[in-house]
């Protein structure tokens, strides 16, 4: 399962020795909302390699802002705290699974 991400508790995480994806979602959102197994699918999957996170927009603002993230779903990708991948819109797993193991 995605580990809640909120502006109050992300800096824990991206100080992290592991690589970090967050899941940019709203619960308005129909492709945010396709997407939420495929994220809880490789946060079990990459538990202990990565930590993988979901970001609700609505309720974190200023995130959305810090990471320039203007649709959603939008995943970013970050390694030693420095965003290196992005992903925007509804995609395949295997899309997710090429840019993770590009991360480890």
């Amino acid at each position: 399962m995605a580990t809640n991400i909120t502006s109050a508790n992300y800096q824990e995480f991206i100080n992290s020795d592991k690589p970090v994806v967050i899941d940019f979602w709203a619960e308005w959102c129909g492709p945010c909302r396709m997407m939420s197994p495929i994220i809880d699918e490789l946060a079990t999957e990459y538990e202990g390699k990565v930590i993988i996170g979901k970001c609700d927009v609505d309720d974190n603002d200023a995130m959305a802002t810090k990471y320039s993230i203007r649709n959603i779903p939008t995943i970013i990708f970050l390694k030693n705290g420095e965003l290196v991948d992005k992903q925007v819109g509804a995609c395949p797993k295997n899309v997710l699974e090429d840019k993770l193991k590009k991360l480890l």
